[in-house]
């Protein structure tokens, strides 16, 4: 059965939105790109450690309309990560929830449909590894309200931006999680591993 791990880079105040570049998401934001200056080799082999344990892809439509666009379209020759990860990425199978797609261009790539929760039980019970969450926000949201979330793996940046796109926004699902480890690299980046705590009440 497959492990659901959530994978996410933030800010201080949980903003996860365009942290790559710019053109990520730009709608009404003005700080894309704001990991770039903190990656450094530590950041950035533990980064690599996270695309390299991947045995499916679980995305929204935003970040699979990113992927596709950039992994699903670069040489698989090309020298060290790069390569390395698109031909990984060519190779694993991706799941995308969307109400707007209909086809999909990125060989691969799988529509989950309506029921996105039961999609998602199936896609557990078929993959034998890891099935990785890039961003994708509110399908998050939607695979902690069923219980789907097995891990999330969060890099917190030095970084405190006041706006943007936040993962555990209003409304998202009172959730208690276990703090299973940390680390603390050169840059000020912290990784936390937490794991949800099944049936735990949280709150009064």
């Amino acid at each position: 059965m497959g492990l659901i791990d959530i994978e996410l880079f933030t800010t201080l105040d949980l903003v996860g939105q365009s942290p790559g570049s710019p053109e990520e998401d730009p709608l009404g934001f003005g700080f894309g790109g704001w990991q770039a200056p903190l990656v450094d080799d530590v950041a950035g082999a533990q980064i690599s450690a996270a695309y390299e344990g991947t045995d499916a892809l679980l995305l929204g439509r935003r970040t699979y309309e990113i992927f596709a666009g950039s992994w699903g379209v670069w040489d698989e020759g090309a020298q060290g990560f790069q390569g390395e990860l698109t031909r990984r990425y060519n190779r694993v199978p991706k799941y995308v929830a969307s109400r707007t797609l209909t086809r999909l261009g990125w060989a691969g790539s799988h529509l989950l449909g309506e029921d996105v929760p039961d999609a998602v039980r199936r896609v557990r019970d078929e993959v034998d590894g890891e099935v990785r969450v890039w961003g994708s926000a509110r399908l998050v949201r939607t695979l902690a309200a069923h219980g789907l979330v097995d891990e999330y793996r969060l890099a917190h940046y030095p970084v405190v931006l006041g706006t943007g796109k936040r993962l555990f926004s209003d409304g998202f699902p009172p959730s208690a999680l276990h703090l299973t480890r940390s680390r603390a690299l050169s840059s000020g980046v912290v990784v936390s591993w937490y794991q949800p705590l099944r049936g735990a009440a949280v709150g009064p």
